[in-house]
Order: structure tokens, then C-alpha cells, then sequence
């Protein structure tokens, strides 16, 4: 960071200034001063077009416009940014607000108290109030419509600053004798503010300056000091809020007028003056928010009386006396610059973290990345190393290794503080104030074989070592990773690191250099300096280091040359003659050692054995030196828009022995041009001399001077324009050479060489020229040339995901492999499958093909192309995938395939250990395993059955199960008929089907009668029916045939409903016996059996357990003959020879009564 005085302005009539205030956003500034003097001034802002950009742009006044109104001494100046306004007040107590109309200022309000003087005056952060305190305790807060808000006097307070919170719910007021009072925005006291800078000092002191930084551009760390309270005493605190009770203390030792902080809140300046003879010195201090000095500005004058800085903190504005000072401030911003990508961080008001841009300079690409708590950005090579702090409560840090894309490739977590880090091409080095720590990094690249070397040793030695500035270490493996040294104090501090890939150089506060060995770390030699060194920078051949100080004195150290001092002895190291001042940055050039480049204030000057050039008018700092041409990045521009980088910001500089050298080729001729360059020997002279040698044919020049540049593949081009005979051949082949395509293929055109022109635009990647160039050419084409420009075409678009084209072209170059995807993209199933009908059999895409429509669920396409490359497993498979269990077994039966029967059962397991029944039956049904599902819905029926749920439930349940062991009796009979071949084999295929049945019954109860259990519930609901209807003796008859299914109702419910039957027929013979079962059920309890005897005793004392008549039927039951078929209608036995069967279920009905049904009333399967 560099602070340097470069403009003065005088104010007439020697009218000495009182305040001063310049607009962050519109960059006016308004300057108040004895005798009623308000003037605003604006500093000319250069247009875009122009060349020369920053703060090397002319800064002469555009705006200086008097302001009348005020008639006392101008004592406060205020900016509302927002609106544009400016409020001013004089010592009289008159405020005016000035607004700007067409391009002047005019008075908008005035307010005149006439009771006392107004000391501050506050915007807050979104410019809607103003606060305004008077000496005498007076405050009124007020809208920037110049309403009043409220207002309120505070008794017995002078008051003196005024200071507004970020989110304006707190105001502060700065008392007189130093006090300060925390008020909240309705002016209601809230607590007085606990002043820690003043605690070892007695007696009332005046304070000088009250600022917030509002956090408008992001904080330099989350929870940073932003709240800077100053003494004119020169004591300050800097406080995270208004509260903190452990703030950043700070003696300036000055006598203070005002402070302010800059755009960003990352520098506080003081403004004061130090005693000194024969009269006090102006100077103004800068701070970081964490109490660290950063550099010291002396200031010409009498009195400095205010500043302010301007709205991009590029620039500070200084009232001393009747004169206006302006300084420039060069800030050490958080960058690096590695392979063609600029790396810079900037805060953002509405993240915590660091926004840390990487930009291809190239490609005019960035990528962004958040760090958190950043220190610094450092930069070697194609890599670069962020320093950032792991945790904001514990001492640890981290480095995070990046490549120019900011992809993290790898980190180290340190306790060293990385308060100066630099890196080489295989190490990183972070020093603290008293050790260093060194860290071998790798990364995947292609490495010499000495290098290889090199690193071999190195990793042996160990990867990461720390080392105390004190220590003497041999080189010998005396480094090791002991964080105990880390923090051991030394007296000598670090100051400042350099390395390369040879050397490392330590710089202590006493001036001491301290030069260690690479890779492996051993003291080589200690130089004695005359400054305290702030940065150091080491040439190509690690020979010069150059030295700049902390005021911006730059020096050079001579690391190698023996001298001898005065006492005679020989002694290594010497410092050169050459000084400049004012310097911020320096680079040394890559190939020279010689050459450096150094930014002097707005200047630059390139060196050559310590020599300069005439200087350049510019404000960037340099990224690179090499090839004699500087390339410099204006990051004060780019960072006023930093999500927009523009290309324009990077300039190039071409120093003068590149100027002269071309000049002269182009002015005297190649010939005279090779002496000069002779004289002055550089690869990059003697490739321009090559390449001005080309443009002319001169082949035999070209090639001595490729030679001399060692540009192999120059010297090959060269021999191959040897061999040319044509010399306009030659002169499309030097055009296209020097990337002027379009006149080279011109001229082949002009050639008649069409295939040249071609192979040009293959070369180049140009496939719409080639494509136009094939067309539009006489004869045949080559077709394999035409296929392979519209695949390259199509690839074009699919690399842009425009698929409708790229299909266009691929249709064209028929590239059916890239036509698919394209496709499949574009979610054009149906072009896809006529893509796959198109295609052979046993084509190689077809998998794919099928693949693709395995993953969007389309299972009859997928299966036929798997079929098609003859794939049937994976065609089953893909029906197994999307639960197409029914074509699965298909496919596997017509494929002989033995897998089936197991995927089906692991499948259902699964279902089944999900209690996915009613699925895995239905996966069953699917697949024609009917015996499988019917088990299973058998087994459901039985659960319900046994928690007693609706007997009409239970019933269609059991009639599911029938229905389905109905369609494996069926399938196993259309098995064995297929089987059959003949009327030979008709009586041993149904012999086989009684079989498979005889198996079937054997290991299953229901396979051999699968409607026992629907039949059960019918004739149990049925007899329930008739009993509630009326026909009693139907019920009985119906409720009789019960008895025969005790294994799937429960006995005690079948006789229950018997005996209830019974005894409404008056049958009470049937009812005694109906009681006799219930009472000798050996699963009731003694309570209900003695229901059951005491209901019974009841009935049968009234009335006789005789049968009271004697029917047919009974006749019949008793006769034990045949048993008789039952109607399912009624539950009667069928006496007639004619009578209806069910198709399904073979469950017969009276034919009276089957005119009543259109289904069979058991298994309601249509009649």
C-alpha cells in the first residue's frame, strides 16, 4: 500500500477551510469555509474510450460551483448519497439543503433555530433521516422531506458527534467531555457507551471523530470491527457494535481533528498532527480495523482542519489551511496472476465470506468461488494458494492449494500465522512473525528428469517442515512438523519472504536478510540492509533481490558479488546504487535478469541494467514480464464492477528494444534490422525478425533467426516452404502461418487447390466453411469427407445441447450411434424406434437403443430391440425391471428359459416381506402362477375368517381363491392338450392332468375342493338370510348343511345359528342336539357353557326335545343313501332330474329358480 500527495488545490481569497465532504456515489466534493464559504468541486472522470484509466486519468476540475446562503464560518458538510442532497450549517445555526438541478446546485430547505450552533449532522444508511444535534442538547431528527420526526432536548448535555447504526435503530451521541450515549431511534435513552481507550487517562477529553461503517460493500472478515470512536488526545477504539465490551484499542500519538473509514470499512484514516520544531507537523494515519498500522501520510500546511475519501477509496481529500490536498492510495489488493487467469477477491455487502474471482483473461470466462475468512492470494506458475483462517475462535489456518479455475487440489491446515506466504513451482512458504513453514505440494504434471529428482529428495526429507527464524538449520533433515516453535517470540520479527526455486529469503524488522538453500532448508548466508524491508522480489537467476521499504523506497541487493569493507575483509553481498521512490510494484522479467519493470506513482519504467526507459502513463499492476512485453491488469477499474471483468483492463506493453526493433524492420530492412538485433540479442527480437523475414520470403534470414530463437517448428516450416516450387503457394502457406486464414484460403481458391483450402479449415476446426466449400465445389465430392463434416457439424451443436439441430446433420452423416442420443435427448421415442427398426440385426447400437428405453419405462420397445441383437435374457430381464410379469414368462417360455420360475419367487418374497400380499398376488396372476396366488389368497382368507370380519368379505375372498385354482386346473389341462399328438395320447394326457391335480391336492388342503371354503360362508350367510326373511324351514335346512364345514366356521357359531334355526321351526329335537354339541365344545369357557346349560333348561322345560313331524327329507337323510346335489339358491337338496350347474364352479340350482338369477349366487360368475 502506497499514500502519496499529487494535486493541490488553493481556494481563493486564502479563505481558510473548515469542513470537508466528498459524494461516494457522484464524486462531488463539498468544501465549507470561513466567512460563509461553500463550494462544490468534481475531479474530471475519463470516458471509457480513452486509453490512459484510474488514477493516472487527468484530474482537472469539471464542476466548481459557489454556493451562497451561508454568511458564518461553514462548520459541517453532509452527503445523502441516495438522494443526492447535500446538508451544510454554519456556526450561526442556519442549515441549508442543496439539491441538484440541471447540473447546478440550488437551496431546496433552510432552517434557522437561532439558539445555539449545530455540532453534527448524520444521515442514516438508506437516506431517509437526518439527525442533527446542537451544542446546547438539542437533537431533532427529521425525514428527507424535511418533516420533522421528533425531537428532544437533553437537559444539561452539550453535545458534539452524532452517528447513525447500519439498520438505524440505534443513534449515538457524542457528549462534550467525552461521554458517549446509546439512544435508540425513538430518542429514548438506552445506556451509556463503556469507553476502554481511556481508562489508563484522567480528565475530560474532547472527542474528534464518531464513524459506523454502514457495511455497504461487504466486511473484510464476518464480525469485523466497523464502529471507530477517536479522542483528540489520540486515543481510539474500534468496537464490532455499540455494545462491545472488548474492542481494538489504539493510541495514535497525535493530536486528532476527524477520522473516517473508507469505501469498504478495510482502512480507518486519522487526520491530526504531532508535536514537532519549529511547528507541529500534519500528518494522517491509515489503520486496518484490527488496530494495525498501515502507513503514515506527512501533509504540507499549517492546520489540517478535515478529510474524506472518495467513493471508490482510490482517493482522499485533505482540507489544510485555504488548500484542498488530494492523495492517491495504491492498495495491496487480494490478488495473483497465473496462466492467463487474473485471481482477485473483493467483499460483497450481502455475503460474509470473500468472493474470489478467477478470470481467463483468454476465454473471457470466471469462476467464482466463497472463501471465508481470506488473508491472501498468492500466485506461481499455473497454480495458486489462498491463506485463509479455519476458525474464527482458534488459531489455525489453512492453504488451499487451487488451479486456474479455482478447483481446490489440495490443502494443508498450519498453526503458523500465514502472515507472508509466497510460492515456487514445487514449494509453498507462510511465515509468521517468528517461523516459517515450508511445504513440498504436488500436482499431476509433467516433471524433468532433474526435477524429478529434486522432488524424489525432497519427499524424502518430508513434505511439510517449520522452522524458527532463530534457528540455524544445515539443510540436513533437521525440519519437522513442531508447532512448538511456531510460537516461540523472537526479539528480530519477519517482516517480509521471497523464494525461488533455488533460494529463500527471510527479511527481519533490524534489516537482516537471512538466505536459506532449496529444497533442502539450510542458512546460507545473512545480509545486512539499511531499510526494513515490506516486500521482496528475486530475479530469474536468483541473483538481484529488489527491496521495497514501507515508505516506497526501492532498493536492489546484489546477492552473489564479493566485496570489501572498510576494515578490509571480504565480505558476499553488496547494494547497488540505484533508488527509486514512490514505488508500489515491481515485477522482474521471466528470461532476463536483468530487465524489471517498476510502477512509480502513476508511472511505469522498465529497467534494463539499471537503466530506465522513458516512462508509461498507467495505473495497473503488472502480471507478467516476459518475451519484453508487460502485460498489467487495472484492478482499480475492474473492481468497481468486479462481476464484470472487462478484457480492455488488460493491457499490454511492449518495452523499447521490441518498439525499435520493429520499427526498424519496418522502416530499414530486414538486413539492417539483423545487426541491431544482433547487438541486442533476445528470442522475442529474433522471432519478430523471423517472422518479418517470412511475411517477405526471405526463407534463408527466417531460418537463421528460428534458429537463433530455438523455435524448432518454425525451422520445420521453413524447410517446407523450401520445397515449395509456387510462390503464391508460399505466400497462402506464410498467411495462413501468421493466422491469416481468410487470405490464405483465398488464394488457394485463386490456386485452383480446393483441397487445400479444405484441409485448411479442417485443421482449424471450421466444419461450416468446409461444409460450404464441398458444396459449392465442382466434380464429386468426397462422400467420406461430407459424412465427416455434418458429424462434425452435429457434434458442434450436441457439445451446445441444440439437439434439433444437430439431429439435422447426423441424419445427413448418417452417424446413427450420435443420431440415438440426440434422440433419446430430445425425448423422440418414436424417431428412436424407428431408428431401431431401421437398424440390422445384431447391430451393435441395438443394446444401447434398448438401454435407453429401458430407462424411460417404454418395455415392448426395449424388448424388441434385445431381440433383435438376440438378447433374450436381457429382454426378460427388462420385463422383470418394469414389473411386466406376464411377458417375462412369455418370453422365457418361448426362449426355453429355466430362470423365470425363480425371479418370479424372489420377487414375491420380497412383496411378501413387505406385507405386500394382494401385490405379490397379483404378480402371481400375472405370470399364470395361479396355484402360487391362489395359496396365497387362501391364506388371506383364513386371517380374515379368524379376526371375525363380515362372513361376506370372507366369502368373496374364498371365491377369489377358487376362481384362481380354477384357472390352474385349466392351465394344467391345456398343458397336457398341447402336449398331445394324437387320439393315442388323449387318455395319457388326461391320466397326466389327474396327476398333476393328485399332487396339487396332496400339498394343499383346498386344492382338492377350493370352493369348501366358499361354499361354507354362502350357506352361512344364506341360512342367516332366510332366518331374517321369514322362511324358517328353509333356514333350518340350509343351516343343517353347516355341519359339515366345522374346520372353516368356528363349531360354536354353526350351532349357535343351528339351534337358533331350529327352535324358530320348532324343531326342538334338532335344537336339544344343537345344545348337546355346544355344551361339549371343549373350547368354551365355564361361564359360557353354563349360559349354554341355563338357555337350554330354559327351552326345554317348556317345551319336549320330540320331533313333532316327520317329512320326505327327513326320510331321505336318514335312509343314508346317495348324497343329493344343493341348491345354492334356496340350500335345499335337488330332487329333479333337471337342474341348472354352474359353468365355473359346477354348483347347481333349481330350474325354477335359476329364472330368477342371471349369475350363479355362489361364485356370481355370469349364468
Amino acid at each position: 500500500m502506497l499514500i502519496y500527495l499529487y494535486k493541490k488545490i488553493a481556494i481563493p481569497g486564502n479563505v481558510r477551510l473548515r469542513s470537508i465532504a466528498w459524494s461516494k456515489d457522484q464524486g462531488f466534493i463539498a468544501c465549507g469555509g470561513d466567512d460563509g464559504l461553500l463550494k462544490v468541486l468534481k475531479l474530471e472522470t475519463q470516458k471509457d474510450e480513452a486509453k490512459i484509466k484510474g488514477i493516472t486519468a487527468p484530474s482537472n476540475l469539471s464542476v466548481n460551483q459557489h454556493l451562497d446562503g451561508h454568511s458564518g464560518s461553514v462548520k459541517v458538510v453532509a452527503w445523502n448519497e441516495q438522494y443526492q442532497k447535500l446538508t451544510t450549517s454554519d456556526e450561526n445555526g442556519l442549515i441549508i439543503v442543496w439539491l441538484l438541478y440541471k447540473g447546478a446546485w440550488y437551496e431546496e430547505m433552510i432552517n434557522n433555530r437561532n439558539k445555539s450552533v449545530v455540532r453534527s449532522i448524520s444521515w442514516n444508511a438508506d437516506g431517509q433521516k437526518i439527525c442533527i444535534v446542537y451544542e446546547d442538547g438539542a437533537v431533532i431528527v427529521g425525514s428527507v422531506e424535511g418533516n420533522r420526526i421528533w425531537g428532544k432536548d437533553l437537559k444539561g448535555i452539550h453535545l458534539s458527534h452524532v452517528a447513525w447504526s447500519s439498520d438505524s435503530k440505534v443513534l449515538l451521541f457524542g457528549i462534550a467531555n467525552g461521554d458517549i450515549h446509546i439512544y435508540d431511534s425513538q430518542g429514548n435513552f438506552i445506556v451509556k457507551m463503556k469507553v476502554s481507550c481511556l481508562v489508563d487517562v484522567t480528565g475530560p477529553f474532547e472527542i474528534a471523530g464518531i464513524h459506523w461503517y454502514h457495511g455497504t460493500e461487504g466486511y473484510v472478515e464476518p464480525d469485523c470491527p466497523c464502529l471507530a470512536v477517536c479522542y483528540q488526545n489520540g486515543r481510539c477504539q474500534i468496537m464490532r457494535d455499540e455494545n462491545d465490551q472488548n474492542p481494538v484499542l489504539i493510541d495514535t500519538g497525535m493530536s486528532v481533528v476527524c477520522i473516517q473509514w473508507n469505501h469498504c470499512g478495510s482502512v480507518l484514516a486519522v487526520a491530526g498532527s504531532i508535536k514537532a520544531t519549529p511547528q507541529d507537523v500534519n500528518i494522517v494515519q491509515f489503520y486496518n480495523p484490527f488496530g494495525e498500522h498501515l502507513r503514515t501520510l506527512k501533509v504540507p500546511g499549517k492546520q489540517i482542519s478535515a478529510l474524506s475519501w472518495e467513493g471508490s477509496g482510490l482517493k482522499i481529500a485533505l482540507a489544510v489551511d485555504s488548500y484542498i490536498y488530494f492523495a492517491n492510495i495504491r492498495p495491496d489488493y487480494k490478488w495473483g496472476y497465473c496462466s492467463n487467469t487474473v485471481v482477485y477477491a473483493y467483499t460483497r455487502p450481502d455475503r460474509p465470506e470473500y468472493c474470489v474471482v478467477f478470470w481467463d483473461t483468454k476465454n473471457n470466462e470466471k469462476y467464482v468461488k466463497y472463501v471465508k475468512s481470506l488473508i491472501s492470494i498468492t500466485t506461481c506458475g499455473d497454480f495458486c494458494v489462498l491463506a485463509t483462517k479455519a476458525d474464527e475462535n482458534q488459531p489455525q489456518y489453512v492453504l488451499v492449494l487451487c488451479n486456474s479455475i479455482g478447483t481446490p487440489l489440495d490443502s494443508k491446515y498450519i498453526d503458523v500465522g500465514p502472515l507472508f506466504v509466497t510460492m515456487t513451482k514445487t514449494h509453498v512458504i507462510a511465515a509468521s512473525k517468528g517461523a516459517f513453514y515450508i511445504w513440498q505440494y504436488r500436482v499431476v504434471k509433467k516433471l524433468t528428469a532433474m526435477e524429478i529428482n529434486q522432488v524424489t529428495r525432497t519427499r524424502k526429507e518430508g513434505r511439510e517442515r517449520i522452522y524458527h527464524v532463530d534457528d540455524n538449520p544445515s539443510g540436513s533433515t533437521d525440519g519437522h512438523v513442531d508447532y512448538n516453535r511456531a510460537v516461540v517470540v523472537t526479539r528480530d520479527p519477519i517482516c517480509a519472504i521471497t523464494a525461488s526455486d533455488k533460494i529463500l529469503l527471510v527479511a527481519r524488522e533490524s534489516g537482516t536478510i537471512q538466505r536459506y538453500s532449496l529444497p533442502g532448508v539450510g542458512i546460507i548466508q545473512k545480509y545486512t540492509l539499511n531499510c526494513r524491508a515490506y516486500q521482496l522480489s528475486l530475479n530469474c537467476n536468483s541473483s538481484r533481490v529488489a527491496i521495497i521499504d514501507l515508505s516506497g523506497v526501492l532498493t536492489f541487493f546484489d546477492l552473489d558479488t564479493r566485496v570489501v569493507d572498510s576494515t578490509g575483509q571480504q565480505m558476499v553481498g553488496e547494494q547497488l546504487k540505484l533508488e527509486r521512490k514512490d514505488v508500489w510494484d515491481m515485477k522482474w522479467a521471466k528470461d532476463n535478469p536483468d530487465l524489471f519493470a517498476v510502477m512509480e506513482k502513476t508511472r511505469m519504467y522498465v529497467f534494463r541494467n539499471l537503466d530506465p526507459e522513458e516512462p508509461i502513463q498507467t495505473s495497473g499492476y503488472i502480471c507478467n514480464f516476459e518475451d519484453l512485453e508487460i502485460k498489467s491488469v487495472l484492478l482499480d477499474e475492474i473492481l468497481k464492477n468486479p462481476e464484470h471483468p472487462n478484457k480492455d483492463y488488460i493491457v499490454n506493453f511492449e518495452i523499447r528494444s521490441l518498439r525499435d526493433s520493429r520499427a526498424l524492420i519496418e522502416k530499414v530492412g530486414i538486413a539492417e534490422s539483423s545487426q541491431f538485433i544482433e547487438d541486442n540479442p533476445h528470442p522475442r527480437l529474433w522471432r519478430l525478425l523471423a517472422e518479418a523475414a517470412l511475411q517477405k520470403l526471405d526463407l534463408q534470414t527466417a531460418e537463421q533467426a528460428f534458429v537463433r530463437c530455438k523455435d524448432y517448428q518454425g525451422i520445420k516450416f521453413v524447410k517446407r516452404l523450401g520445397n515449395l516450387q509456387s510462390e503464391s503457394m508460399k505466400q497462402a502457406e506464410v498467411a495462413a502461418y501468421f493466422s491469416r486464414f481468410e487470405e490464405a484460403e483465398r488464394m488457394y481458391l485463386d490456386m485452383d487447390r480446393r483441397d487445400l483450402a479444405i484441409g485448411l479449415r479442417i485443421k482449424l476446426g471450421d466444419w461450416f466453411r468446409v461444409l460450404q466449400l464441398l458444396k459449392t465445389g465442382s466434380g464429386d465430392s468426397d462422400d467420406a469427407l461430407l459424412a465427416q463434416a455434418h458429424n462434425a457439424i452435429g457434434d458442434y451443436f450436441a457439445d451446445r445441447q441444440k439437439w434439433l439441430n444437430a439431429v439435422q446433420y447426423y441424419v445427413q452423416g448418417q452417424n446413427q450411434e450420435r443420431l440415438a442420443e440426440c434422440y433419446y435427448m430430445l425425448e423422440d421415442y418414436q424417431g428412436l424406434e424407428n431408428l431401431a427398426n431401421s437398424l440390422p440385426e445384431n447391430n451393435k447400437l441395438l443394446p444401447d437403443i434398448a438401454n435407453m428405453f429401458v430407462r424411460v419405462g417404454m418395455c415392448d420397445q426395449a424388448v424388441s430391440a434385445f431381440l433383435k441383437c438376440n438378447r433374450p435374457k436381457d429382454a426378460v430381464d427388462t420385463c422383470v425391471h418394469l414389473n411386466q410379469w406376464n411377458k417375462a414368462v412369455e418370453l422365457a417360455k418361448n426362449h426355453n428359459m429355466k430362470e423365470i420360475g425363480s425371479l418370479l419367487a424372489r420377487y414375491a418374497s420380497h412383496l411378501l416381506e413387505k406385507n405386500k400380499i394382494f401385490d405379490a398376488i397379483e404378480l402371481y396372476r400375472k405370470a399364470n402362477y395361479f396355484f402360487e396366488a391362489a395359496k396365497l389368497m387362501f391364506k388371506i382368507a383364513d386371517e380374515e375368517a379368524k379376526k371375525r370380519t363380515k362372513p361376506l368379505r370372507v366369502k368373496k375372498l374364498y371365491v377369489l381363491s377358487a376362481l384362481l385354482m380354477e384357472q390352474c386346473h385349466e392351465q394344467m389341462q391345456n398343458a397336457q392338450r398341447g402336449k398331445a399328438k394324437g387320439k393315442g395320447s388323449e387318455t395319457a394326457s388326461a391320466l397326466a392332468g389327474l396327476l398333476e391335480e393328485d399332487v396339487l391336492s396332496l400339498t394343499d388342503r383346498f386344492a382338492d375342493n377350493a370352493w369348501r371354503g366358499a361354499e361354507a360362508y354362502h350357506f352361512f350367510i344364506l341360512a342367516q338370510r332366510q332366518l331374517y326373511k321369514g322362511p324358517v324351514d328353509a333356514a333350518l335346512k340350509t343351516a343343517l348343511h353347516l355341519r359339515d364345514y366345522e374346520d372353516i366356521i368356528p363349531a360354536e357359531e354353526i350351532y349357535s345359528l343351528l339351534a337358533l334355526c331350529a327352535c324358530a321351526n320348532r324343531a326342538f329335537d334338532i335344537c336339544s342336539k344343537a345344545f348337546v354339541k355346544l355344551e361339549s365344545l371343549e373350547t368354551l369357557r365355564p361361564e359360557q357353557r353354563q349360559q349354554y346349560e341355563d338357555l337350554a333348561l330354559e327351552i326345554f322345560r317348556r317345551h319336549s326335545p320330540k320331533p313333532n313331524k316327520k317329512s320326505d327329507l327327513d326320510d331321505f337323510l336318514e335312509s343314508g343313501d346317495g348324497k343329493l346335489p344343493v341348491c345354492v339358491a334356496t340350500g335345499e337338496p335337488i330332487l329333479e332330474y333337471r337342474f341348472w350347474m354352474c359353468s365355473v364352479c359346477k354348483h347347481c340350482m333349481k330350474a325354477k329358480e335359476a329364472n330368477n338369477y342371471n349369475f350363479c349366487p355362489l361364485c356370481h360368475s355370469t349364468a
